[in-house]
């Protein structure tokens, strides 16, 4: 199914089933993301690919930071939108998993895309999605969803009163609180062990850090990094190849400038996390073993 609307987000929602009697499923080298990891969905997509191997089946084209299409979206895409709609009017936006052998659409909507995945294309995706974990996923999906990022743009939002931006960060600094207080005595957000809610986590705090900071007062930002538990893990996990070999802090930029009109405030001066510098660790460490 697509958008039919030029001002709706596309829709194409097709799901990878477990054998042929789905119509897609599971095959080496048949599908293909296309992905713009300035973009969080698209962050957490490449996160996953790495963390469950899948380079060498399930190849990646990297877009450009900034869609340069008139739409809002990509001129790359545009021939996959088309095969798989006829007339296409929307935007032509990542991500996108796309069939080679049909030369269509098969999912533009983030979380089946990492559901699937996880469920269809990896031996290791049961261990980043326990059976039976359902409901906390969901817990972390909101409270990123909407205990950062939602507050955390209220928070800086230029146009409210001062009460509804202190509301915001109220919110703000209660989900961060919950996150400290999960992390003070696990390793990762559900446990001891990594899974999707800590790839989700994770880009959730690189947005925070590389896009939300910049439109919240100093104050504000010092409040957030009064949580030590929850930045150390999101510099940890920085280090991680599968993290850390995802994170352009330029291009985020570049995706930063050319959609937000917002005014920036003090808190653009005082970073959270030196990201290069975790991610350089890393690399040293790879060149010292």
């Amino acid at each position: 199914m697509s958008a039919t609307s030029p001002t709706a987000e596309p829709s194409f929602r097709g799901r990878i089933g477990g054998d042929t009697r789905s119509g897609y499923y599971a095959a080496p080298y048949r599908y293909r993301l296309h992905l713009s990891l300035s973009c969080p969905h698209c962050l957490q997509i490449a996160v996953t690919h790495s963390l469950l191997g899948l380079g060498d089946t399930l190849p990646v084209t990297l877009l450009p930071a900034v869609p340069d299409s008139p739409d809002g979206g990509h001129r790359a895409l545009r021939p996959l939108y088309q095969a798989s709609s006829h007339r296409y009017p929307g935007p032509t936006v990542a991500p996108v998993l796309s069939d080679d052998w049909t030369g269509r659409i098969v999912s533009t909507h983030a979380p089946d895309i990492l559901w699937d995945l996880v469920r269809r294309f990896s031996e290791q995706g049961l261990a980043l999605h326990p059976c039976g974990a359902e409901p906390e996923f969901e817990t972390v999906r909101r409270l990123c969803e909407h205990g950062v990022g939602v507050a955390a743009q209220r928070a800086g939002r230029a146009g409210g009163t001062p009460a509804a931006r202190e509301t915001a960060l109220a919110v703000l600094l209660r989900a961060l609180d919950l996150l400290e207080r999960r992390l003070a005595s696990h390793a990762h957000v559900l446990g001891d062990e990594l899974t999707l809610a800590d790839v989700q986590v994770w880009v959730t705090l690189v947005q925070l850090d590389t896009v939300h900071r910049h439109h919240l007062d100093a104050a504000a930002v010092h409040r957030i990094t009064d949580h030590p538990h929850l930045w150390a893990y999101a510099r940890r996990l920085a280090a991680h190849p599968a993290f850390g070999h995802h994170l352009d802090l330029d291009d985020i930029t570049r995706r930063h400038h050319a959609h937000c009109r917002g005014a920036e405030a003090a808190g653009a001066a005082v970073p959270i996390v030196e990201w290069a510098a975790c991610v350089g660790e890393r690399l040293l460490r790879s060149v010292r073993t």
